[in-house]
């Protein structure tokens, strides 16, 4: 059995039993709840997909779920096949599970609603940002871009079900097709902001260097939800520039905060 530390839980992996436990260190956003209810409706929706439910206790301290252990390996995107099997698992997500049968927990925000929230509670602190004129400069203008376009959010186009957290981290591949895991941010969503927070995620920009338009042209956004990407794509770089810049600057390579800027700017 092996045990790895992440932020907001613990995972142990016992490879005899074919079992993953993970027990929640921090549930303020209903991360246990969350998780569970994905893996049900994955379940009944998408076998094969995500690992399949196997117990929770939710009342425990900390929460625990058991799950399946899934096979694979960390993706490379560099490989076109992956790329489409990547597509392929997000499209199937976002088309399998009725929205109507995903059932609210108490004060849940949709996806869209949460990351809005996160961007304005982070910039009421106080962010160390450094000499650099371009980090300044992307801040500057993301603070006035999200100001002035923060109440565009509008209801979404095409609901769905998202997995929230689409860290290459949480893709494997196991040689035929591509499976996900962690759905503890899951929750209700659109398939514009789903795809947004997708190629504007620090794992798959930068540090897979993929780029956005062949993820996006793949996906096939019908005219007005390419409409929306823009906005959400915007945000969820803006987001990342206050991440790295914040509690997370300790544990990205040096210069990641200047090209995240550069990327945000790029954006605006």
């Amino acid at each position: 059995m092996t045990t790895r530390q992440v932020q907001t839980h613990q995972v142990s992996v016992d490879r005899v039993r074919g079992v993953v436990s993970k027990r929640f260190t921090d549930r303020s956003r209903g991360e246990p709840e969350r998780e569970w209810r994905a893996l049900l409706l994955l379940a009944e929706h998408a076998p094969g997909l995500a690992p399949e439910p196997l117990r929770a206790d939710l009342a425990a301290s900390p929460a625990l779920i058991e799950m399946s252990l899934l096979p694979g390996a960390p993706v490379d995107l560099g490989s076109a096949g992956q790329q489409a099997a990547l597509v392929a698992a997000v499209l199937r997500l976002w088309a399998s599970v009725p929205v109507r049968r995903v059932d609210p927990l108490p004060g849940e925000k949709g996806n869209e609603a949460q990351l809005v929230a996160v961007v304005s509670k982070a910039l009421a602190v106080n962010h160390d940002l450094g000499p650099d004129p371009v980090v300044a400069a992307a801040y500057q203008e993301g603070s006035e871009w999200f100001a002035a376009a923060r109440d565009r959010a509008l209801a979404p186009l095409q609901p769905t079900f998202g997995q929230g957290d689409p860290n290459l981290a949480n893709f494997l591949w196991d040689g035929e097709r591509m499976r996900l895991v962690d759905f503890e941010d899951s929750g209700p969503s659109d398939r514009a902001f789903e795809l947004a927070v997708l190629v504007e995620h620090l794992s798959v920009w930068h540090d897979a260097g993929l780029a956005a338009d062949g993820l996006i042209d793949a996906v096939g956004l019908t005219l007005a939800e390419t409409a929306r990407l823009g906005y959400w794509r915007r945000l969820a770089a803006f987001s990342w520039l206050l991440l790295v810049a914040g509690a997370a600057s300790g544990r990205n390579p040096p210069g990641t905060l200047r090209r995240q800027a550069e990327r945000l700017l790029s954006l605006l």
